[in-house]
């Protein structure tokens, strides 16, 4: 990138570490951004500052959030017996938008893939076993996603969880085998929410 001005090529550098994001598209970003007005791009710059310093994850679900509790564990509306295990804050509002959920989360942070290097040490399973013996919770729903890191990170989960007397239920089937959570629409997962089962 030696024939691009310096505040140019670093600019596609810096667009080329996000996920999705190639040379092409980072290419293509940066000039939509150079024929953009400065205070929209001013704008851009504040609202990927705001995030870094405002936003934290939630002491107690670990979702990201601009408030401590986050404001689903705050509410005194949400059935505090029942915790649905998510991978990620994406997948947790993936849930929220069925509308149908109405207990608590825990955000693991990611899933068990030990070709990554990703153990359960990277995770936050031992808060949510902290948890668990602190709580509540009669009923822990996993929601990993349907694909192979997921289904471990369940099955590992289910082990350890079952020790502690509450039900622990699998999300039903109906999404599809190596998707996430995040792109599934509303009517299947209120329908995997619905099918949800013991795991035996």
């Amino acid at each position: 990138m030696a024939f691009y001005p310096e505040p140019v090529a670093r600019l596609i550098d810096a667009l080329q570490r996000l996920p999705g994001i190639g040379p092409k598209t980072a290419q293509r970003l940066t000039f939509f951004l150079l024929k953009r007005p400065l205070e929209e791009v001013r704008e851009l710059s504040s609202a990927l500052t705001a995030v870094k310093e405002r936003i934290v994850y939630c002491t107690t679900c670990f979702n990201v959030t601009d408030q401590d509790p986050c404001r689903i564990c705050a509410d005194p509306a949400r059935d505090a017996a029942v915790v649905c295990v998510v991978e990620e804050p994406n997948d947790l509002l993936a849930m929220e938008r069925t509308g149908e959920y109405k207990g608590l989360y825990h955000v693991l942070l990611g899933a068990l893939s030990p070709l990554d290097g990703i153990g359960p040490d990277d995770l936050k399973v031992r808060e949510l076993l902290l948890r668990l013996e602190d709580g509540p919770a009669r009923e822990v729903i996993l929601a990993t996603n349907p694909n192979v890191e997921g289904e471990a990170t369940a099955l590992y989960l289910a082990k350890l969880l079952r020790p502690l007397g509450v039900r622990v239920t699998r999300i039903a089937r109906g999404l599809p085998v190596g998707g996430d959570l995040e792109y599934a629409d509303q009517v299947t997962l209120t329908k995997a929410l619905e099918g949800r089962r013991e795991i035996s």
